[in-house]
């Protein structure tokens, strides 16, 4: 499909960032791109010096100089935030007026992260999985599709991250029916139509065209798991269908099952092939796109590197150890989220089995809060002392 050009804010000063945003294959010559990545976060973390009170003052109680990037590990002295950081916290890198979007996170409980973008970010974060769908070969201008969204019916008002994404992943193949699995309720909550899930199910098989179902794996889950204890027989859907989660379990953790049985079971209640079963990974606060590979594993695209931190020490871990996900990537800004550590453990590693050359990374669940709270606490303070 056609991407349009877009440009940086500023060429002059980010002209490294668009050079690398603009690389389109997602997966090729990662580590030849290393050099870019490094001049890259060099002049992200000037720009939101420059740009944001906030992480200037962040920067210089760190005694953090961009020019001190001169390899990809001087790429974790970069100050960093937490995801839950955005929570009680809105910071810009440009003017309210430059606000294209503003989208929150997911979490069924609590606050939620206030995430806003400018033009360039949603669209350069929206153009990666269009090249990562456009890789998988997962883009089908002429072929209608039926869609399943487990995701949050919405007002046109809404701000909800998965509703805008599982809405925006409908545009990679006609649109002939979009059932939605959340229901809007009249209090203004939502609730999950698992016996109208199930007659999609039936009807999308019965119309005979490629089923596509996006979002949270819970509901997914529990529509399958429903099919099967009530005893009904098992369906087949068009060879092209294709599962492609993401979100998490949210507050269903309990009831989690392991993805391999999940996609057991997907196989056998709907007919769909395990290579077209597969997981992404991603946030409002990190937009990155990290999706699955045919081994399901989440690969690293050539836009971002992630490391793993210590849960105690914050230092960074090697291969195959857990920790704290760290994100680090230039796309973004409209806010000094280039450097953000999410409250998930994970492990790094390389040379997966389905042949691609960049590392992978797997998720160990969500980590304890109580240690990266109080780092957060630390950034809030500098808000605080900047306030009175």
């Amino acid at each position: 499909m056609e991407q349009n050009k877009l440009r940086v804010p500023n060429s002059d000063k980010l002209k490294n960032v668009q050079s690398l945003c603009d690389q389109s294959d997602p997966y090729s010559g990662f580590k030849k791109s290393d050099d870019d990545f490094i001049k890259a976060m060099k002049e992200i973390s000037a720009w939101h010096i420059e740009k944001s009170d906030f992480y200037r003052d962040l920067s210089q109680s760190q005694k953090f100089n961009p020019e001190d990037i001169k390899t990809l590990d001087d790429c974790l002295k970069i100050p960093h935030l937490w995801a839950h950081f955005f929570k009680g916290n809105e910071i810009l890198s440009v003017p309210p007026s430059e606000v294209f979007l503003h989208l929150t996170s997911s979490g069924t409980t609590g606050q939620k992260s206030q995430i806003f973008f400018d033009e360039w970010t949603i669209r350069s974060a929206q153009r990666m999985v269009d090249w990562i769908f456009e890789k998988y070969g997962w883009v089908t201008e002429t072929q209608k599709c039926n869609y399943i969204l487990f995701s949050y019916q919405t007002e046109a008002s809404s701000k909800l991250g998965t509703a805008h994404t599982d809405n925006f992943l409908c545009k990679y193949a006609p649109i002939n029916e979009v059932f939605t699995a959340l229901k809007l309720t009249g209090s203004g909550g939502h609730e999950f139509d698992c016996f109208g899930t199930i007659d999609a199910f039936k009807r999308f098989a019965d119309q005979g065209l490629p089923v596509r179902l996006f979002g949270f794996p819970a509901f997914f889950y529990f529509a399958l798991e429903r099919m099967k204890k009530l005893g009904l027989p098992p369906l087949k859907f068009h060879k092209d269908s294709m599962v492609f989660l993401g979100g998490g379990w949210k507050g269903h953790a309990d009831k989690q099952i392991e993805k391999n049985d999940l996609y057991e079971l997907a196989e056998e209640m709907l007919g769909i092939p395990n290579d077209r079963l597969r997981d992404g990974f991603g946030s409002v606060e990190h937009c990155i796109p990290y999706v699955e590979c045919s081994h399901h594993e989440f690969h690293v695209p050539v836009w971002s590197r992630v490391f793993i931190r210590d849960v105690e020490t914050l230092k960074p871990l090697g291969l195959n150890q857990k920790g704290f996900l760290h994100f680090v990537s230039p796309y973004i800004t409209s806010m000094p989220a280039h450097s953000v550590i999410m409250g998930d453990m994970a492990s790094l590693h390389e040379k997966c089995k389905c042949g691609m050359e960049t590392p992978y990374f797997k998720i160990h669940g969500r980590a304890g809060v109580s240690k990266n709270k109080s780092c957060a606490l630390a950034a809030s303070e500098l808000l605080k002392g900047k306030a009175s």
